[in-house]
């Protein structure tokens, strides 16, 4: 095992020096596609994409995803920060669905992040809000998660719909791979609505999305209830929910990376082929197609009133996650599969006998 390397890392205020233990530990072992990448590689590829990487995290709260002896150990999030966190890196405090607050790190210079490789963190997942007002969310984020069976094409094609919607209610969406098997589409709002407002509006977006392609998209939470079709995953705008922050590694075999690209660009190569190791070429060839993201805030309204038009066709809230408390007007928590008919309501409420 190599001894300890010290990195300098420019800041905004000069140089840090970042102690790298164990540098040549790996993070993710060898494929077919490469050899292995070491925790090296990782400071490397992130001092690399610096720059617009920290668009994506800074003056955000962020929850890291680690990893103990690389991708095939233990995985966890740590939502805390991580002990023995330098001076020189800020804490917001945040609120969780539970009522209960704590500090989130945030990751403000780059060092920050090569620190947090240090501490074997691999994907950066960075809230929605800015650490000024953590109740009010600056972005939109949708999910796209093909269910198995559809391949890659069927995504762009769901993706290029969702654009269409949502350049119709004012916003502006960007576009990038998730370094798995689906994509996500941000768009940058005004941060005046609550979580629970955001979510709502999405969920207008999403039932309009599957209304225009119901062979392709469904809103289903249930996962039998989906069949070969791509979920819009509206509560990935849940307060708490958050989604790999775009030049991000993922914790999958071969160093995948969530990254961004025009609408132009989305098809033509595979998400398998960027990763750790190639997207440093790949960002100095096209440079970052989100470096613009927030020039502009849209207005959430026009798909928010998407969510008011089906409150007056009859449709309701959705599920939320199974961790978050039960909300007015849920759908009952229950598998359909394994509901019993005569233990619920006609409106979805469980009876207690």
């Amino acid at each position: 095992m190599a001894t300890a390397q010290m990195l300098t890392v420019p800041g905004p205020d000069g140089d840090r020096e970042v102690r790298l233990s164990s540098p040549d530990k790996t993070v993710w072992p060898a494929t077919n596609a490469g050899e292995a990448i070491t925790k090296a590689d990782l400071a490397a590829y992130l001092m690399a994409v610096g720059e617009p990487l920290l668009r994506a995290l800074k003056d955000r709260p962020v929850t890291l995803q680690r990893v103990r002896d690389g991708i095939e150990g233990e995985v966890f999030y740590s939502k805390n920060p991580p002990k023995g966190v330098p001076e020189w890196v800020r804490t917001t405090m945040v609120t969780y669905p539970s009522g209960r607050s704590h500090p989130q790190l945030v990751v403000d210079e780059l060092a920050a992040a090569v620190w947090a490789a240090q501490m074997g963190t691999v994907t950066f997942h960075p809230w929605p809000v800015r650490s000024g007002d953590n109740d009010h969310p600056d972005e939109i984020r949708i999910d796209l998660d093909p269910q198995p069976g559809l391949g890659f094409a069927d995504i762009v094609e769901v993706a290029r719909g969702l654009r269409e919607v949502m350049t119709e209610v004012g916003l502006t969406p960007f576009v990038k791979t998730t370094g798995s098997r689906g994509v996500h589409v941000f768009a940058a709002i005004e941060p005046r609505l609550e979580f629970l407002e955001v979510r709502h509006a999405v969920i207008g977006i999403a039932r309009e999305l599957e209304r225009r392609m119901p062979e392709l998209v469904t809103t289903a939470w249930w996962k039998e209830e989906r069949g070969q079709r791509i979920f819009v995953d509206f509560n990935q705008a849940t307060r708490d929910r958050t989604l790999a922050a775009a030049w991000s590694p993922r914790v999958r075999p071969g160093g995948p990376v969530s990254v961004p690209m025009t609408w132009e660009q989305l098809g033509e190569i595979g998400p398998d082929e960027l990763t750790v190791r190639t997207v440093p070429d790949w960002l100095a060839e096209h440079g970052d197609a989100w470096e613009h993201l927030h020039d502009e805030a849209g207005t959430i309204d026009g798909a928010y009133a998407l969510w008011e038009a089906d409150l007056e066709r009859g449709l309701g809230e959705l599920n939320f996650p199974p961790d978050h408390p039960k909300m007015p007007g849920e759908p009952p928590r229950v598998q359909p599969s394994k509901k019993v008919a005569e233990h619920w309501d006609e409106q979805g409420n469980r009876i207690d006998r």
